[in-house]
């Protein structure tokens, strides 16, 4: 059929190629042909999306191993609706493995299909399983929704086709773990943000505020095979702030003058700058508290706690060292007359 699809040509690799193989020619092929790297470029988009189906069947074992087991059949007459006579060319035998050991033979009607790509997406998203076990009950599988009449519906038993009734089951469902860095910033406002996954995929993600490193953020459905996605968050280590529990620490620089004098000055919090006093006579190290400034936790909000630092000026200008020796000539402060030697 001109619209079988050669899943290993696609990835460039062979039949037998391992895991690795198959992500590595995948994340290479995926990067040539990504649609942010060829804007306006239809033939790459759709090579894009033919890489990216292709993977997803051969990156899973479950599918891959049903691809290669049916793909034998992709030129096998019978497609297109052709009419069966006492054994139509279109029925086809072939076996499969139960899950114990057993190997079953069934009949398939090509003719059911309106080509062969047809053919595998149902047996790739709905495997056929026989009922082998003579103690299940008829109702223990519910019959999957055909996406369309098929006429072994209306003629379920007519010459050249099994008699045995079918059920079908979901492929196996997967759940999906992915890692997000995030800035402190954006991990304690929250808000929705787009993110995109390993695979090509873009998603529009709701995050909550206050974010903490090893948290999991379940996105439903966007695993494989209608599985569940967690993204593992991992908060970004800031330059200047940093998270204790509920509180954020910092270090602020103040000058000599501030530390002697107080008063208010402003300090950064990450909802903004705010006004802050400095008691009279701060010490170097002595932590201040901004209440109610910290990270956002299920029992409220913790405070940001704010070490001082005094910093002293490495050049003064030429009046500010004038003003320095006046205040030398006339400080009656001695930091050494207490030293305990």
């Amino acid at each position: 059929m001109q619209n079988f699809r050669n899943y290993y040509d696609i990835l460039d690799v062979p039949r037998d190629a391992s895991s690795d193989e198959i992500k590595k020619s995948f994340r290479r092929l995926a990067r040539k042909y990504h649609p942010d790297l060829n804007p306006g470029d239809k033939a790459a988009e759709e090579r894009f999306k033919d890489i990216g189906e292709a993977y997803e069947i051969l990156s899973d074992e479950v599918k891959r191993g049903q691809y290669d087991q049916f793909g034998q059949f992709w030129n096998q007459n019978g497609f297109q609706g052709s009419r069966p006579s006492r054994r139509p060319s279109g029925v086809s035998n072939w076996n499969s493995r139960t899950s114990n050991g057993t190997v079953l033979e069934e009949d398939v009607d090509f003719g059911e299909y309106a080509d062969f790509q047809d053919f595998l997406d149902q047996l790739l998203g709905k495997r056929a399983a026989k009922q082998t076990s003579s103690g299940s009950a008829p109702n223990q599988t519910a019959r999957a929704t055909a996406p369309r009449t098929s006429r072994y519906e209306t003629d379920p038993f007519r010459p050249g086709v099994t008699k045995t009734a079918y059920t079908a089951r979901s492929a196996s469902r997967r759940d999906a773990e992915a890692r997000l860095s995030v800035p402190l910033e954006k991990a304690y406002t929250g808000g929705r943000e787009r993110i995109r996954l390993e695979d090509g995929r873009s998603l529009e993600v709701n995050m909550p505020p206050g974010m903490v490193t090893g948290q999991r953020i379940r996105l439903k459905g966007q695993g494989s095979g209608g599985g569940d996605l967690y993204l593992k968050i991992e908060v970004s280590t800031h330059a200047f702030f940093k998270i204790e529990g509920a509180d954020i620490a910092c270090q602020l620089p103040i000058t000599p003058s501030e530390a002697v004098l107080g008063g208010q000055i402003e300090a950064p919090t990450l909802d903004g700058w705010v006004k802050m006093t400095i008691p009279k006579g701060v010490r170097s190290g002595q932590r201040l508290r901004l209440a109610g400034k910290g990270y956002p936790t299920e029992n409220g909000r913790g405070d940001q706690l704010v070490e001082i630092r005094i910093e002293v000026p490495r050049d003064p200008s030429g009046s500010e060292r004038e003003l320095y020796d006046k205040l030398r000539q006339v400080e009656s402060f001695n930091p050494r007359a207490d030293l305990p030697i």
